[in-house]
């Protein structure tokens, strides 16, 4: 999409006025405004319309006000998405060029490099959570200390600034290349085709189009390898590097079971931690390639294997005796997709994730250690410990929370937008 060229007139641009009452969570910090919450748009020729009559193109920069008048900032109009404005700016006459969207950047990289080395991978943009709404970067560190960022552009709102985007990160970053993965549903939403590849030598640092899209990783010392083309969403779950160290130092002399296991993560950091046996279940068989392959890349074969199998149906055989002795863990990690998707699935979600729960208390021992992650934003932490009380009455145990705890800070928790706060780990002991 070719660069929008901003108007340097940024006291003059189309208003938009939300219904009564509606102002309060964005005053709170939320960062959008939704389609039904509009009550009528202003021109900068002064004409006056309803949304739904309103020809203001898409991705123009729009300031927002409640109904009284009372500016809330301003950011870019999409009609065609149910999120109409999603704010970049809450200062007035804010000038949306490089400056902008470099400074967010820096203030960003600054951020990560209080918390990791240089040396490390993490997030580097967290959308919302960075004040870049629908922006989300990855900066991955391969065995050969060459940082490779992800990106995906999730929204028109930076969609239109991609060229800006993509310059800033490499005079920041410094990165060897880019690659993007804007191949995800949203988009389509936002009225955005399907992107995905290498972003070329116009606006990176290396011409990178025969760059091999496999690389390899260091995370808590444990070295993975990660498709940054195929794998989930940006190839790698980054968000739990610090519950994953913490199942380290907490696996000595155990035999874990590490369900759901994505690329075998949680497994290979028992496995460091001196864990005496991991098992890891998918139920992916392209999932179930890359832990071995992980496996053998940490020289765990002697102590950690893989098996390809529904979760639930291996926790239901392990609890019934038909997989082996029930009791034959004492450490059970559990950490699913998403169950909750939307706020509509939240009742089924909750009996996934209860009955997952209940089976893997039943299977531990008096004493044994249950990890428990959900890392859908509608499961809230109350409801999560709702469900794992519920859970633990129906397995006939007590159950002794010990720690909870969420993602990392490359992933910040935006005051007033409680989607940022999305991930739950509990670390829990069965009695």
């Amino acid at each position: 999409m070719t660069q929008k060229k901003v108007k340097p007139d940024t006291k003059n641009r189309p208003r938009i006025f939300l219904k009564a009452k509606e102002e309060k969570e964005i005053q709170q910090g939320f960062p959008w405004a939704f389609d039904n919450e509009i009550d009528f748009i202003k021109l900068s020729d002064g004409t006056q319309s309803s949304f739904a009559e309103s020809n203001l193109e898409d991705g123009s920069i729009v300031d927002v006000f409640s109904k009284g008048g009372i500016f809330l900032g301003s950011g870019v109009f999409n009609k065609k998405s149910k999120i109409s404005v999603r704010i970049l700016s809450r200062e007035k006459y804010t000038e949306y060029d490089y400056e902008f969207f470099k400074s967010r950047i820096q203030a960003a990289y600054d951020l990560r490099f209080m918390f990791y080395k240089k040396s490390d991978s993490y997030r580097l943009i967290f959308g919302e959570a960075d004040l870049l709404p629908g922006l989300i970067v990855e900066r991955f560190v391969d065995t050969e200390n060459r940082s490779i960022l992800v990106v995906q552009f999730l929204a028109l709102a930076v969609e239109i600034f991609r060229e800006f985007i993509i310059r800033a990160l490499n005079e920041v970053c410094h990165p060897f290349a880019i690659y993007e993965r804007s191949d995800v549903d949203v988009r389509e939403k936002e009225g955005l085709p399907i992107v995905k590849g290498w972003i070329g030598s116009d606006f990176c640092a290396h011409d990178s189009s025969t760059h091999d899209t496999t690389i390899t990783i260091k995370e808590n010392g444990i070295l993975l390898n990660v498709d940054i083309e195929n794998g989930q969403k940006t190839g790698y779950f980054l968000d739990q590097k610090f519950n994953r160290r913490r199942v380290s130092e907490l696996a000595r002399g155990k035999t874990v079971l590490d369900a759901c296991t994505h690329t075998g993560a949680f497994g290979l950091n028992a496995v460091s931690g001196g864990a005496k046996k991991v098992v890891s279940v998918d139920i992916s068989e392209e999932a179930v390639e890359v832990v071995n392959k992980n496996i053998a890349l940490n020289g765990a074969k002697k102590v950690m294997s893989v098996v390809c199998a529904d979760v639930f149906d291996y926790l239901r055989q392990l609890d019934s005796g038909e997989n082996g002795s029930a009791d034959a863990f004492d450490f059970i990690i559990l950490d699913p997709p998403a169950f909750a998707k939307s706020a509509k699935s939240i009742e089924k979600a909750y009996g996934g994730y209860k009955e997952i729960n209940m089976r893997a208390m039943k299977i531990l021992p008096k004493g044994g250690i249950l990890v428990t992650c959900s890392c859908s934003h509608f499961m809230e932490e109350p409801m999560f410990l709702d469900m794992l009380m519920h859970a633990s009455r129906d397995a006939g145990k007590s159950l002794q929370i010990l720690e909870i705890s969420g993602a990392g800070p490359d992933h910040p928790i935006l005051a007033g937008y409680p989607k940022s706060r999305y991930l739950k780990c509990v670390i829990a002991r069965v009695l």
